[in-house]
């Protein structure tokens, strides 16, 4: 009886393949990667177990053709995590795997430290004075004074410090100010323990006295109201842990909430700190996950695949925004950051701490049902206050580019006294849709159900959903008008009308349009938090997480557009992102103010935000869903199919309807075609499965999911499933 090796290798298989042994090396243990032969090509899989025999004949079977690690890559309980989540998302072993390691170790490189990149002072550098340099090289001197108080600069140093720092520096070295070497180390954060921890208010020190890292697991759901000290309270864990020889995974929603919380904690942790996210090059992330693997980091701090980073002493894991779409992976390997850190601390016996001013309703769920201890800041921390809110009537107002009168009188009142003023529209570009005044033609992507937005910076027409470009034409396709005209609001419309209503102030605008070179959004966020810029406008970029104590004034500009979303969480969303954008005011000493343009000033959403808050919105939420039969009172997924021609999906998704297993309490609803049946030249539709029980869901996907690959409808489509699906678009 020969023994063979289960490999998972990339590709759509949902379970590891058989390989024998390799011959002329020793048996690789489990956990660690091999070289492969998958058809004509050879792969890079990581070893899951040893078999006492295959269900294929060993002439089938094929050897391992190199191993690459002599000892385990992965620990066990890190590849029962990644097993467990393959199989609850039904998604293919091989591609979970490769979602849990940097790219050079899919690329089968070596698991050693790389060489990274740090700066130091010479000694001309050194004889220079950084304030000198202050008024015609600002980042520069701010470099050289870095570099001044360090022996050296890492590539991880610079995150925060704004705009292009790597070029900066390179200006420094050119001047020979600088000089640039390399060596081979883990690359983590020294802390700099400059700013000593405040004193915790009543509220804050009760929540942090019942996350007890060392002893065992608990899940707590911290849900503090925007500027109530959340990150005081994760700090004061982290400390704690830190201080036993435990290691912090805190994960973070989006990059760009990474430099201002990495900021935070250097100046406050007697730590090592590593980054892991997606925008540090294949080095640097490498050597962030060796680090944190090899206990050579205390606290990692990493967006949504960071967790399935090893770490060598877990001793406490956060998500900050827990709320946050963004912890979904919503392409390939369709898994919850959330919800697998939750599974992944109660599996490690160590607490996790959720935390959020606007919780997700499935949270409030959980915490409701005493899985979760709910702990709550209702209080602002020191002596700032609740911002006030107020709803703007829009109807009958004339507007100047979509900004009131009201408004901009409320502007103006606020920037002669000195405040700071936030506009938040959750559009870029200059308007959604360009049409002609003559015959009504609109300017619609011809891949997309969709219309092109256009961007009068650039005097290209741009759709956000395929990224696809065009020039502007000169006259209408239609009747040859040359009257066209651009129709609603995006950012650099309302830039274009602040800068004539206010032509003295500096303004700064942040969406994707604005930060698409590197560093260009920490650029941007530093000059508003420095207050250099009074006006600040922006997406939803600016509303996440950013403390900037000046802003007295947040204006949202159009509430309307989620009040009525076809998904069935568009009404949370909105909800929760009007109270994060309201929470950036008010947040020092000088009270907010909050002002909301809309058209539906008597809609049930906002006037329960304005006089309830968003606890009393989810609470009314909840019984909606549950009236409604959807989540979290039911468990959902979807099957998602698309291809080129139109027909295609229906037919697959109709052939697997009837071969969907029936189960009690399990609904199978459709199949139909996606709200944007259309998108970047495919048509799309989808099958929803709805359930009273997860594990009825879970049962029925895997007997289902198996059967779909195989269907002569298949072959036509690209399929996925979605488990928990956070869109139903």
């Amino acid at each position: 009886m020969t023994k063979t090796l289960a490999v998972a290798v990339p590709g759509p298989f949902l379970a590891p393949l058989d390989y024998l042994p390799p011959s002329d090396s020793p048996q690789p243990p489990i956990g660690s990667r091999v070289r492969v032969p998958l058809g004509r090509r050879e792969v890079i899989g990581i070893v899951t177990a040893e078999r006492d025999q295959s269900t294929i004949n060993e002439s089938r079977l094929r050897a391992v053709t190199r191993v690459i690690d002599e000892a385990p890559l992965l620990p066990t309980s890190l590849m029962s995590l990644i097993a467990w989540a393959a199989r609850y998302y039904h998604h293919p072993i091989g591609e979970a795997y490769a979602t849990a390691l940097p790219a050079r170790l899919r690329q089968g490189q070596p698991a050693v430290p790389g060489e990274q990149t740090y700066w130091r002072i010479t000694t001309t550098g050194r004889e220079q004075s950084a304030d000198a340099w202050q008024k015609r090289a600002p980042r520069q001197a701010m470099l050289l004074q870095a570099l001044k108080d360090n022996d050296a600069l890492a590539a991880g140093d610079l995150a925060g410090l704004g705009g292009d720092a790597r070029g900066a520096l390179q200006r420094l070295v050119e001047r020979g100010f600088a000089e640039a070497i390399k060596r081979s180390d883990y690359g983590t954060i020294q802390a700099e323990t400059t700013a000593p921890a405040p004193v915790l208010n009543d509220a804050q020190a009760t929540t942090a006295a019942r996350i007890m890292p060392g002893e065992g697991h608990q899940a707590i759901l911290l849900e503090g109201v925007t500027g109530s000290g959340k990150t005081e309270v994760y700090l004061d864990a982290i400390a704690r842990a830190t201080e036993m020889g435990l290691q912090s995974l805190v994960i973070v929603p989006e990059i760009g909430l990474t430099p201002q919380l990495l900021s935070r904690f250097r100046r406050r942790l007697n730590a090592r700190i590593a980054v892991l996210h997606s925008g540090l090059a294949d080095g640097e992330r490498l050597n962030a996950w060796l680090a944190a693997a090899h206990g050579r980091a205390d606290v990692i701090i990493g967006t949504r695949s960071a967790v399935f980073v090893p770490l060598a002493r877990p001793g406490l894991m956060i998500v900050d925004e827990e709320h946050d779409a963004s912890l979904k992976q919503q392409e390939g390997f369709r898994y919850s950051a959330r919800d697998l850190a939750v599974l992944r601390a109660h599996r490690a016996e160590v607490p996790v701490v959720l935390g959020s001013a606007t919780p997700a309703l499935e949270t409030l769920a959980n915490a409701a049902q005493k899985r979760y201890l709910h702990c709550q800041l209702n209080e602002r921390a020191g002596n700032a206050r609740p911002p006030s809110m107020q709803l703007l009537d829009m109807r009958g107002q004339p507007t100047q580019e979509g900004l009131s009168q009201p408004l901009i009188t409320r502007v103006g009142e606020h920037l002669e006294a000195d405040g700071q003023v936030l506009l938040f529209l959750n559009r870029r570009g200059f308007a959604p849709v360009i049409i002609c005044h003559e015959c009504g033609w609109l300017a619609e992507c011809e891949r997309c159900d969709a219309r092109y937005t256009y961007h009068r910076g650039r005097r290209r027409l741009h759709c956000h959903h395929c990224d696809s470009e065009r020039r502007i034409p000169d006259a209408c396709p239609q009747c040859g008008s040359v009257d066209l005209r651009p129709l609603g609001l995006g950012t650099e419309r309302i830039e274009a009308a602040l800068e004539a209503a206010f032509p003295e102030t500096p303004l700064v605008r942040i969406d994707r349009d604005t930060t698409r070179r590197r560093g260009g959004f920490e650029q941007q966020m530093a000059a508003a938090v420095r207050g250099d810029a009074r006006l600040l406008l922006g997406t939803q970029m600016l509303a996440k997480g950013h403390h900037l104590p000046a802003v007295t004034l947040v204006a949202i500009i159009d509430a309307d557009q989620g009040l009525f979303g076809a998904d069935f969480r568009a009404a949370e969303r909105l909800a929760q992102l009007v109270v994060q954008v309201a929470g950036r005011a008010g947040r020092a000493e000088r009270p907010g103010e909050v002002v909301i343009q809309t058209h539906h000033p008597e809609h049930p959403l906002l006037q329960t935000l304005i006089h309830g808050g968003y606890p009393a919105f989810a609470r009314t939420a909840l019984l909606e869903r549950e009236a409604a039969g959807l989540p979290p009172s039911r468990a959902m997924a979807l099957l998602r199919a698309e291809a080129v021609q139109r027909e295609a999906p229906m037919r697959f998704l109709r052939a697997a309807s009837r071969i969907a297993p029936q189960y009690r309490g399990l609904e199978c609803l459709g199949p139909y075609p996606a709200p944007m049946e259309k998108r970047a030249g495919r048509f799309r539709a989808q099958l929803m499965l709805q359930a009273d029980e997860r594990a009825v869901l879970q049962t029925m996907l895997e007997a289902w999911v198996p059967q779909l690959q195989p269907l002569r409808e298949a072959r036509a489509v690209r399929w996925s499933i979605d488990v928990d699906p956070t869109e139903t678009l």
